[in-house]
């Protein structure tokens, strides 16, 4: 099967202070979703031409910043949560207006807010190619979590919002009580080994923003789904029968 054409999308790591390890906000797609149904993913989606039309009005490189502003419109329709917003935190209307087809822009507007892109640090970015399923070229960012923000499902695109360790989905995904893709899974094997945000953010400013695309290689008689070694992930390697790529 040949590879689809790429779709540029954006994801966001929105941390929070925990009890002994900082805790992600992590959503659960609906089943019924094309693409990861049932799963626990960050939240994010792809980039829509209103994000490219707005990116034209910053500077910078283009392409990451219409991704950084799908990121912050995506996990507000996602989750309610307003990251990368001046002032920051939850604006009221906001969601429901942005689900109803508004602009983001014009919205900020209208509110007197601006977009604060520079809360965004980039981490990862992941195109992986060889898999049934649309292919996306989802660039990853870290965001710390407004204060006070709490999530709300929004009963469409996913069924389940949640506050966790990156060790706490790990664990539930090995007890089979969540299910996680290849490259969530690697991403928070990364993550459990920060103690902090600023921990997380000093990491991805030291490696390099490469993308990762998976290749299967044969390891002592047994396929592996793996990445490159040099990019801060912990596992860069897994048997390709237990990776879930959908």
């Amino acid at each position: 099967m040949a590879d689809e054409e790429a779709i540029p999308a954006a994801t966001v790591i929105v941390m929070r202070e925990g009890a002994g390890a900082p805790e992600l906000l992590m959503v659960e797609r609906a089943a019924a979703m094309s693409f990861a149904g049932g799963a626990l993913v960050f939240p994010g989606g792809r980039v829509d031409p209103g994000d490219v039309a707005l990116a034209a009005s910053h500077a910078g490189d283009p392409d990451d910043i219409a991704a950084r502003i799908a990121a912050v419109r995506e996990t507000i329709e996602e989750t309610g949560v307003a990251i990368g917003l001046d002032p920051a935190g939850t604006m009221p209307g906001l969601r429901d207006r942005l689900h109803a087809g508004e602009a983001i822009g014009a919205l900020l507007e209208q509110a007197g807010a601006t977009l604060a892109l520079d809360a965004l640090i980039p981490f990862a970015r992941w195109l992986p190619r060889g898999v049934h399923h649309k292919v996306f070229d989802t660039r990853f960012y870290l965001a710390r979590a407004p204060q006070g923000a709490e999530p709300v499902v929004d009963g469409n695109e996913n069924v389940r919002v949640l506050w966790a360790s990156a060790q706490a989905v790990l664990d539930a995904a090995d007890r089979g009580e969540a299910r996680i893709i290849f490259p969530t899974r690697r991403n928070l094997e990364r993550l459990a080994g920060f103690a902090s945000f600023e921990q997380a953010a000093a990491d991805a400013r030291a490696h390099e923003i490469r993308t990762v695309t998976p290749w299967v290689e044969t390891r002592g008689g047994v396929d592996h789904l793996c990445i490159p070694d040099d990019l801060g992930y912990p596992v860069t390697a897994q048997p390709l029968p237990d990776a879930v790529r959908l």
